[in-house]
């Protein structure tokens, strides 16, 4: 089957399981972690809730249930009252000496971070860009003094050049052949 062709089959789907499952299906588990204190607030709104955790059972009025030293081990969670039932999987993880950062103070540590990094490349540059006409004092270098012209090399007798009136020493050559 063409993909063309499932599409809209696909979709019928989708809305034939969600009309199934019904509105109450999107409501979803608040979970709220602080230091070693998880709170979660159920999507019922009912007087009475029945909180369920693995091995034991707390009813309360409330929606929210607060989990105070949490150990960080994985749980499962549910919340019910007259027929309606939510169920969880809860595996948080917590710690006590961790820090809470809101979204400002990471833009800002950011932010920080990006100019300090800009700053240290423009110093970079401008100090590093008065060094490229300066010769190196290394080992091997020698003091300069005025550029003298240095005369043409010496010409190798064996490989001169042929002149106009020197034929005559060249005629005696012949090619072989091989």
């Amino acid at each position: 089957m063409r993909l063309e062709q499932s599409l809209p089959l696909l979709g019928l789907l989708l809305c034939v399981v969600s009309f199934l499952l019904g509105p109450s299906s999107n409501k979803e588990f608040l979970v709220e972690i602080s230091g070693t204190t998880v709170t979660i607030t159920c999507p019922l709104t009912a007087d009475s809730i029945t909180w369920k955790l693995t091995g034991m059972t707390e009813v309360s009025h409330e929606r929210k249930y607060v989990i105070e030293n949490h150990d960080s081990s994985p749980t499962n969670v549910s919340c019910s009252t007259e027929g309606k039932k939510y169920e969880m999987y809860l595996n948080a993880r917590v710690c006590t000496n961790c820090e809470e950062l809101d979204a400002l103070a990471v833009t800002g540590i950011i932010t920080a971070d990006l100019l300090i990094t800009f700053g240290v490349l423009i110093l970079v540059y401008y100090f590093s860009k008065d060094r490229k006409g300066r010769a190196s004092a290394g080992a091997g270098s020698r003091p300069r003094g005025q550029k003298m012209q240095r005369p043409p090399p010496v010409p190798n007798p064996d490989y001169e050049p042929i002149r106009k009136g020197q034929r005559e020493v060249y005629a005696g050559l012949e090619s072989r052949g091989f």
